[in-house]
């Protein structure tokens, strides 16, 4: 496919099973293990939500009340307490992200009282230089919420836009008029938020390609930094939400083609960048840039212009990455509250990544940030034969050259300007076994 994920963390460096034994234990030992002085980021995970998006895949919430947040906020700055005891000094936080769910959820207030307990127990940085992102549905901010925002620190947003086709947002259960996008992107764009990105969905019930082209014609002409392209995944079975849509509303292989043509033509058409999996930059944007500069790097939450540190996943279902050490919360709200109850941190399952798979991680890296693979680069600071370790990723590689994806200059590989629109291929050819996050 040529998008990424739906939740924009198409992270295949992890393996496919973590160890539900390790969950604990492998997060207290990779922080104690956490050298000084790295960079620390830390992503809030904020599940509850008044709507009921039939495309939703979320580890979601339902509430139409925000006082039944205020449990949860009180676990959440227990489990910062916990893992606050564990960490050494390091630098003032330069990275948040609120995601969810619907962070705009929560009251001003509880907002407020959030982003207080997160600079009280991690230090938040006040510098220019920060990027404190949050993800907003539009259906549940107004301008208010927006100047509340930027009042506490925030200075990134995200806007859950999906489809501006009134026959696709009814049949997701989204009616979304474009007047409450468009308030909130110019009142984001007078209070000097920088990097407004746009997400929309590829693939949903009743979309076409000339649907498909009239939303990113308006999208476009909002003009934001960044618009991503999220692949929907029709996975019924396991998300009740999506039993509301109906298979046969779902764009067919060839509708599908179209609509990803469109897209392309529009895009750059407009100007914008492709970074990848699915992620869109105008050519004067942080993420433009550092591609050209060859400084892009991928974390949990996507692609960013700093340089990779350790990241700490807040709340049920959060990811963190510590060193070589990923590890999951709980992914059900009665387990993430039972550890903490207990004391304990919600790790749920953990994973130490081993040298070959650090080696895959680097090969995944080169791909999807600088856009070429060199074995011989990768050998070095491994101290293992790249051609070696990696010659099942290398030989579905080179099958992928012949499809136009990947060009072949000595014994490096480059990505070709369609290999770009199918980079989600040519990582999954590197770690096969490998699962998305999310």
């Amino acid at each position: 496919m040529p998008f990424n994920n739906h939740d924009g963390s198409y992270y295949l460096t992890c393996p496919a099973r973590l160890d539900a034994e390790r969950g604990p234990a492998a997060l207290t030992q990779a922080l104690a293990e956490r050298p000084a002085g790295v960079p620390l980021a830390l992503h809030v995970h904020l599940p509850f939500c008044r709507q009921a998006c039939r495309f939703c895949v979320s580890q979601r919430v339902p509430s139409q009340d925000n006082r039944q947040a205020e449990p949860y906020l009180t676990r959440l700055d227990r489990e910062m307490v916990l893992i606050r005891r564990l960490l050494d000094d390091h630098p003032a936080v330069q990275r948040l992200h609120w995601g969810g769910g619907a962070p705009a959820f929560l009251s001003l207030d509880q907002m407020g009282d959030l982003f207080d307990r997160l600079d009280a127990r991690f230090g938040l940085s006040g510098a220019r230089e920060r990027d404190f992102s949050i993800e907003l549905d539009p259906r549940e901010a107004d301008v208010l919420t927006l100047r509340h925002l930027q009042a506490l620190g925030f200075n990134r947003l995200s806007l859950g836009v999906q489809e501006l086709d009134p026959r696709v947002q009814k049949a997701i259960n989204r009616i979304q008029p474009r007047v409450l996008t468009e308030s909130l992107v110019d009142e984001a764009e007078r209070l000097g938020f920088h990097s407004l990105n746009l997400d929309l969905i590829v693939g949903l019930p009743l979309q076409t390609p000339e649907g498909f082209g009239e939303t990113l014609d308006q999208v476009i002409a909002m003009a934001p930094a960044r618009i991503t392209l999220r692949r929907y995944a029709h996975l019924p079975r396991r998300y009740r939400l999506q039993r509301g849509i109906n298979k046969k509303d779902l764009p067919d292989a060839a509708a599908h083609l179209a609509i990803t043509g469109e897209a392309r033509h529009r895009l750059d058409d407009a100007g914008y960048v492709a970074i990848g999996l699915g992620q869109f930059s105008r050519a004067d944007d942080s993420l433009a840039l550092a591609l050209r500069e060859g400084r892009l790097a991928r974390d949990l939450q996507g692609y960013t212009h700093y340089p990779p540190g350790d990241q700490l996943g807040l709340g049920v279902a959060a990811i963190s990455r510590v060193g070589d050490t990923i590890t999951r919360n709980a992914i059900t709200l009665n387990d993430y509250e039972a550890a903490l109850d207990a004391s304990q941190l919600p790790a749920a399952a953990g994973h130490r990544l081993d040298g070959v798979e650090r080696m895959r991680r680097d090969a995944i890296e080169a791909l999807a940030c600088r856009h070429e693979l060199n074995p011989s680069v990768l050998t070095k600071p491994h101290e293992l034969n790249a051609t070696v370790t990696l010659a099942d990723a290398l030989t579905r590689l080179a099958a992928l050259c012949e499809e136009g994806l990947l060009e072949r200059q000595g014994e490096c590989l480059r990505v070709t300007p369609d290999g770009v629109w199918d980079l989600a291929r040519l990582l999954a050819a590197i770690a096969p076994e490998a699962t998305p996050m999310s």
